[in-house]
């Protein structure tokens, strides 16, 4: 059974800075691209941050600049750095991830159960 765990949410204030994590466990053959969601009880899930297995990077515009996201492939783990944060990040962010279950041949997308990011005025 292949699962995603974040970790490293929580509550900062304007201006300051946190790293969330996302660990893949289980057995599969490998990962493809990760990504970071975000989403709030008004607005869609939207994209924050993606990150494809060779590292090549894209983001929202609304993080450019100020998070980062990153991964180590030999621990099976996407991060994502942020800083500069603003009340509008507050948001429960998700983890997502395409999973080579057995070979190259085909892949299955699977989420993380969500981590609570608050960011105070």
């Amino acid at each position: 059974q292949v699962q995603l765990v974040e970790s490293g949410g929580g509550l900062v204030q304007a201006g300051g800075s946190l790293r969330l994590s996302c660990a893949a466990s289980g057995r599969f053959f490998s990962i493809n691209a990760m990504s970071w969601y975000r989403q709030t009880p008004e607005n869609q899930r939207e994209l924050v941050a993606g990150i494809a297995r060779g590292g090549r990077t894209n983001y929202s515009d609304s993080v450019k600049g100020r998070f980062t996201i990153s991964r180590d492939n030999a621990k099976n783990t996407v991060y994502l750095q942020m800083s500069s944060l603003k009340p509008e990040d507050t948001a429960v962010y998700y983890c997502n991830a395409d999973i080579f279950p057995r070979s190259a041949t085909y892949s299955l997308n699977y989420w993380g159960q969500g981590t609570q990011v608050t960011v105070s005025s």
